[in-house]
């Protein structure tokens, strides 16, 4: 009984009948089709004019929207906590040649202006500083943590204000359309660049780079056959996302995913470290709570000494999460 992560989840059956109609002669990179679809069907989703390119990664979207902003001697801003800081490898260095990132605080691995403020407002105007160039936030966060509109929209002001590029990581950016009510356009505020996350979701090896700028795409476009990301049979890649969008399936599978994070949740009772708004759970537990856990069959990750992370997916069972709940409740 699984609940390491939502990347371990399986792919959606509608997402594999989707490659396998796909699996015909056609152009190649991303001259198919299904690929040429994909403008249109962003920018129907979310009411604005967009542009969006596929990539294999969640680590690539990032990276790849990030460095349509960040010069080798700028700066991002994120969360000290942030997938960029943490867990990506150093690949945003690699990906913006050196580019720094620069780190906030925030409760819930959520940053706001007045973090950011904080930690740019010293930097002096010259070359002798690192200058930011950017903001990157994860929606929803590293701790399952939802930014609201009004949050959204005073980091859009920010951003603008201050002459900064906003960007997005939206690997889960499902389950926090699905806990906002289901609206893309609202999960995502004024932001200029969105990764939007499908892997995790019930997708294969796709992920979305959406553009609020079309003139950030363009530069994009040869920075992704540089990075080695323009793949041959790009169809199958557009597949997967059309598939994704097809009849609203990712919110579905998001919304799947949320409840059962939320049944969890609610036998966790005090033990929650943080409100549950998207599909990861963290909980106060010691070490022989764990293993006793363990030993009942569920599999999930130590979050420190003292914690736990619980991740659900699209496809977490009913009577495994029905289990878990009641494991935790029993502790």
């Amino acid at each position: 009984m699984k609940f390491l992560s939502d990347n371990a989840a399986r792919v959606h059956p509608k997402v594999w009948k989707a490659m396998m109609a796909a699996d015909a002669p056609d152009s190649p990179y991303d001259g198919d089709g299904l690929s040429l679809e994909l403008d249109a069907r962003f920018s129907a989703l979310f009411g604005r004019d967009c542009a969006a390119l596929w990539v294999a990664t969640g680590t690539a979207a990032n990276c790849l929207a990030l460095s349509a902003m960040v010069e080798p001697h700028g700066a991002v801003i994120c969360h000290r906590e942030a997938h960029i800081e943490m867990d990506e490898g150093g690949a945003p260095g690699f990906y913006l040649h050196g580019a720094k990132l620069l780190l906030a605080g925030g409760e819930g691995a959520k940053i706001a202006p007045d973090a950011i403020a904080e930690v740019i407002d010293p930097i002096r105007d010259g070359v002798h500083q690192v200058q930011p160039h950017a903001i990157s936030i994860t929606q929803a966060s590293e701790y399952g943590r939802v930014y609201r509109p009004d949050e959204l929209a005073a980091l859009a002001d920010f951003a603008r204000d201050r002459e900064l590029g906003l960007h997005m990581d939206g690997a889960r950016f499902a389950n926090a359309a699905a806990f906002l009510g289901g609206s893309a356009e609202m999960t995502a505020g004024g932001v200029d660049a969105l990764s939007f996350g499908m892997v995790k979701n019930g997708a294969m090896s796709a992920e979305a780079i959406v553009f609020f700028d079309r003139s950030m795409a363009e530069k994009v476009r040869f920075r992704r056959k540089r990075a080695g990301h323009l793949q041959s049979k790009g169809r199958y890649l557009a597949a997967q996302i059309l598939a994704m969008l097809e009849s609203d399936l990712w919110l579905d599978n998001a919304r799947a995913a949320n409840a059962a994070a939320a049944e969890i949740a609610a036998a966790a009772g005090d033990r929650l470290l943080h409100p549950v708004e998207a599909n990861e759970i963290f909980l106060t537990s010691t070490a022989a709570e764990r293993l006793a856990l363990r030993e009942q069959g569920f599999a999930f990750y130590d979050w420190g000494d003292h914690a736990a992370r619980l991740v659900t997916a699209w496809d977490s069972r009913e009577d495994h999460v029905a289990a878990l709940a009641q494991a935790i409740a029993g502790l």
